[in-house]
């Protein structure tokens, strides 16, 4: 059964930014991306709700999600599946959100030190991914670990980017479809 709009909202209201920041003072109450340092943001709120909002999440998905950041995003998906699998290419973000994530008991998750672009084969298929930084092409290692019936949320660009929906039927055909232009860091 998909999660509620409800059981989001109350949750997305629930989760504060400046808890995922490393320095709270830099911490902003406005609707807009934040520094997280390492040249990458946190995306602002209504955007992390609304990309959660895209992946049609249920209790019995193992998503993947790529750019685990500060952790926000992370936070966000957890409660909802069984397992939500994230990735990391920065090492003092990868830390600091696990340390940040396990803290605040979050045991759904599972953490790795990686490039993002590669996903995480080991733990394929994924019932959902999501990709927190724009790659310039849709990475075909992503496409490959989305499972049947599976959907990704990806922005996707270089200087212009779209926030991009892809769903894998059931027989493994591919749809895509841009819902908005968007803005985030580069996918390194």
């Amino acid at each position: 059964m998909k999660v509620s709009e409800e059981s989001l909202v109350k949750h997305y209201l629930s989760l504060n930014r400046r808890d995922f920041l490393e320095d709270p003072s830099a911490y902003r109450e406005v609707d807009a991306p934040l520094a997280i340092g390492h040249g990458q943001t946190v995306s602002q709120p209504s955007l992390v709700l609304h990309m959660t909002r895209l992946l049609e999440l249920a209790a019995h998905h193992r998503v993947l999600e790529i750019g685990t950041g500060c952790g926000y995003q992370s936070a966000m998906i957890a409660p909802f599946v069984a397992a939500l699998y994230t990735v990391e290419i920065i090492e003092a973000l990868h830390l600091g959100a696990k340390n940040r994530l396990l803290a605040m008991g979050y045991g759904n998750i599972h953490f790795k030190l990686g490039d993002g672009k590669a996903g995480w084969a080991e733990e394929a298929p994924f019932d959902r991914i999501i990709v927190t930084a724009a790659p310039s092409r849709i990475p075909q290692a992503l496409v490959t670990q989305l499972g049947p019936g599976g959907r990704m949320v990806i922005p996707v660009g270089d200087f212009v980017q779209y926030l991009t929906v892809i769903e894998k039927d059931r027989e493994g055909r591919i749809g895509v479809s841009r819902e908005m232009a968007v803005r985030f860091v580069p996918l390194v």
